[in-house]
């Protein structure tokens, strides 16, 4: 949205009453307020001011004041003067009370923004450790970052994002542990956005991760303040939106996204096991229902005797192939998910169980489906659930449809294609510029210890090498 001449040097013209209001001409919420013994008017959004702020702030002070209590008014640090309307306006935008006196312009800000009080998050709960979340306000998600990292270290760098909306955007990075190449490609890349609104960080993911177009999540979000600031401490870069409860987090690798802020506040036993068994069902839900039908399509062989007679039961009155019967089950357990997502969570329960067993059951009835078909559909439903990051468990829930497909068409032979091909895809993606498989590719077995399993503390004594971080020490501890 670009200026004419006209517009732009309107903006750097010095700001006026007449001008202003002008500006905010047909705008029915702002005021304009008159105080003739003082020679002072205010013009304001009273919905963006806090009334207490601004009758202590303002009013008061201005309401008996005479013309030398006016200037030593106006001189105090928190009325800053301004000599270019765009700024100005801005200001008025953002809160402020613009205040006109002997042809010259202040602004004081008395913001106090409505927001909603700090909660746990909903879709990244845990058990065990803290449960506060961030918020939609970037200053509120600011003093949560800084009540955890009490250092000078910790730098933050304003951007603004969006013609019309001017949302904006905190890159946070800890000084001598980020790497700054990071930070500056992550800069160059947000400042070189041109679109007319921000409303959400993961808007904001999709103009600055590197393959926009991959299937795959290559920027993680977070909603937890103990995930962003675990992230900030291992080298990564993180990403505040205005206006956004969740938290961009750069660069990132596949296996992240299976990591949850509860392994590291349970015992490290626990911890492995729960982070395993992640990757056992990220398996299943990639492979079960896939299986299903390459077997039952083309390798009865492979099925054990005695299963073989319950299978054959099952399916003999299923008129149609297994990929029909399968890719049906799919949908439907799709549609219950989003139904039961999009309703309130107490009639969104009951549709995921009552429709699941109902239409289960009368699938089975009817002879459209077979009870091994729905044992297996229901496994790789399940087993996504237990992936911690939603945005990977529907990337992989729409790859199983393409696997399914595959397996019909040519049997283990074309599931083991989509996996390779997937493999390979995985294989050519970047975060950041860095690979997304780290530590597999390139190889780096020090980082397994806190990939694939949680080792204990004592033996995580560097930082991920994905940070590249110029710091790699981080644990001190004796074993």
């Amino acid at each position: 949205m670009a200026l004419s001449k006209s517009e732009d040097n309107m903006d750097n013209m010095k700001p006026t009453l007449q001008h202003t209001l002008e500006e905010f001409k047909d705008c029915a919420d702002i005021l304009h307020r008159t105080l003739p013994e003082t020679g002072i008017d205010m013009v304001f959004f009273e919905h963006l001011v806090g009334s207490d702020q601004f009758t202590r702030d303002v009013a008061i002070p201005f309401m008996d004041a005479n013309g030398d209590d006016v200037k030593r008014l106006l001189n105090r640090s928190q009325y800053e003067e301004m000599n270019t309307n765009k700024p100005f306006i801005k200001a008025i935008l953002e809160g402020a009370v613009a205040i006109f006196h002997n042809d010259r312009s202040y602004v004081v800000y008395v913001s106090k923004p409505e927001a909603r009080s700090i909660q746990q998050s909903e879709t990244e709960a845990i058990i065990t450790g803290p449960h506060d979340s961030f918020n939609e306000v970037a200053e509120i998600n600011m003093s949560l970052i800084r009540r955890r990292v009490k250092s000078s270290h910790l730098k933050s760098i304003l951007l603004e994002v969006g013609e019309v909306t001017k949302t904006r955007v905190y890159v946070l990075y800890l000084d001598d542990l980020a790497n700054m190449e990071y930070v500056n490609e992550l800069q160059s890349r947000i400042e070189k956005i041109e679109i007319d609104s921000v409303l959400d960080g993961n808007m904001l993911v999709q103009y600055i991760d590197d393959f926009p177009n991959s299937i795959f999540p290559l920027i993680p979000t977070t909603e937890r303040v103990d995930a962003a600031v675990s992230r900030l401490v291992a080298g990564r870069i993180i990403v505040v939106v205005d206006g956004s409860p969740s938290v961009i987090s750069a660069p990132a690798s596949f296996f992240e996204f299976f990591s949850s802020p509860d392994d590291y506040y349970q015992r490290w036993m626990l911890g492995t096991a729960t982070r395993l068994l992640r990757f056992i069902a990220f398996i299943i839900t990639v492979t079960f229902t896939a299986m299903y039908v390459s077997v039952t399509t083309f390798h009865y062989e492979m099925i054990p005797e005695d299963l073989l007679l319950t299978l054959t039961e099952s399916r003999s009155r299923v008129p149609f192939p297994p990929i029909y019967e399968a890719l049906l089950l799919e949908a439907t357990i799709e549609l219950l998910r989003e139904a039961g997502a999009r309703l309130p969570t107490k009639i969104g329960q009951t549709i995921g169980i009552v429709g699941g067993i109902v239409i289960g059951q009368a699938a089975v009835q009817a002879g459209l489906t077979s009870n091994i078909l729905i044992i297996a559909v229901a496994s790789s439903a399940i087993a996504s659930f237990v992936i911690p990051s939603y945005v990977m468990s529907a990337s992989i829930r729409l790859i199983r449809f393409g696997l399914i497909i595959l397996a019909s068409v040519l049997g283990n032979l074309g599931l083991m294609m989509g996996i390779v091909m997937v493999i390979i895809h995985l294989a050519g993606l970047t975060s950041l510029k860095a690979s997304y498989l780290t530590p597999i590719a390139p190889m780096n077995v020090k980082d397994w210890r806190d990939v694939f399993i949680r080792s204990p503390f004592a033996w995580l004594k560097e930082r991920p090498s994905m940070s590249k971080s110029p710091n790699m020490r981080r644990n001190k501890m004796k074993q």
